[in-house]
C-alpha cells in the first residue's frame, strides 16, 4: 500500500495517541510465476486478485507455454478454488484423465509461504522499496520501477 510506511506525529509521551489511518487503496496486485526451463518470471498486474483476473492470468501462463502442460503451484486463496476456476480447469482439460491435463494444480500446505519459489521474488521486491521509497515521489513511480526490478531479475 503507497503511502503507509511513515509519518510523524507530536505529542504528550504520557497519553496514548490514537492516529487514523486512511487508506488510499493506491495498490497493485501482481500475478506472479517461475518458468524454471525458460528461467523467466512471468508476471502480471491486476488491480485485484480475483477469479476473473486469475483466469485472465491462466490465459495469459496458456499463451507463453505454446503447447507445453502447465504444472501450476499455488497457494489457496479463495479465488484459486472457485467454482469459475474450476469451471475454466475443466473445460480447458476437456474431460482428460488428470495424468494428460493440459493444466494440472496443486495447492501448497496452508500458511506456508516458505514452499512458494515466488516469494523469494516477491520479498526481494519489498525489500527493494522499502530501501528506495523516499526516493520514489508517487506511487506510479513506485508500479514503474517495480516492472523494471522484476523484468531485470535472473532466475
Amino acid at each position: 500500500m503507497w503511502g503507509d510506511l511513515s509519518g510523524y506525529i507530536w505529542g504528550r509521551t504520557d497519553q496514548e495517541i490514537t492516529v487514523p489511518v486512511v487508506n488510499e487503496r493506491e495498490k497493485q496486485t501482481c500475478y506472479g510465476a517461475v518458468d524454471y526451463l525458460e528461467r523467466k518470471l512471468l508476471l502480471k498486474a491486476y488491480e485485484r486478485g480475483n477469479s476473473e483476473n486469475t483466469i485472465d492470468y491462466l490465459q495469459y501462463l496458456i499463451t507463453e507455454s505454446g503447447d507445453q502442460r502447465l504444472l501450476i503451484f499455488w497457494d489457496g486463496a479463495t479465488y484459486h478454488r472457485s467454482k469459475e476456476i474450476q469451471s475454466f480447469l475443466d473445460k480447458f482439460n476437456q474431460g482428460l484423465p488428470p495424468e494428460q491435463w493440459k493444466i494440472h494444480c496443486v495447492r501448497f500446505a496452508p500458511n506456508c509461504p516458505q514452499q512458494n519459489p515466488i516469494e523469494d521474488i516477491w520479498l526481494q521486491a519489498k525489500t527493494w522499496v522499502r530501501r528506495f521509497c523516499a526516493l520514489i515521489p508517487s506511487f506510479s513511480h513506485l508500479k514503474w520501477m517495480e516492472e523494471v526490478v522484476y523484468s531485470t531479475h535472473y532466475l
